[in-house]
């Protein structure tokens, strides 16, 4: 498990435990080699804003926003994670088939990136290897990042 800081300010930067700045990729080398990455917490806590951040890093030329109404957005990304990254948010999901429907198991075992939020709501469906990621606000308006929970 691993404990980053996310500093909220004009724009977000990633603390790793010792207090240093870090891309936000860094998430994905420590995980590696798995791809598919389940953020919990709380309405408002800033998953699709640190989505967002990842999915910058990784290259993308793409809007990304918030798939509440779509459930899942593709972003395409450049080298070295060439390909398509699949941007989940299972808040609004009634039940496990609605994601069965859409053919979320496709994406999840595609061998894509998967960046889920509300992962709860597919529990079932998650690949044995998915990484946990919880992001906890702080009183200052900082965030607790917490990666293998």
């Amino acid at each position: 498990m691993s404990v980053y800081t996310i500093k909220k300010g004009e724009t977000l930067v990633l603390l790793n435990e010792q207090g240093e700045e870090v891309s936000p990729l860094e998430i994905l080398k420590e995980a590696e080699p798995h791809r598919v990455f389940a953020f919990d917490g709380q309405m408002g806590a800033g998953k699709t804003t640190f989505i967002k951040k990842l999915c910058e890093a990784m290259g993308t030329e793409d809007v990304v926003n918030s798939p509440t109404f779509a459930i899942v957005n593709v972003y395409d990304v450049e080298q070295p994670y060439k390909g398509e990254v699949y941007h989940f948010d299972c808040y609004r999901l009634k039940d496990i088939r609605e994601a069965i429907d859409f053919g979320a198991e496709d994406y999840l075992y595609s061998g894509n990136y998967c960046f889920i939020e509300w992962p709860e709501m597919i529990e079932a469906l998650l690949p044995e290897d998915t990484i946990y990621v919880k992001i906890v606000p702080q009183e200052n308006g900082d965030r607790k990042l917490i990666v293998g929970e």
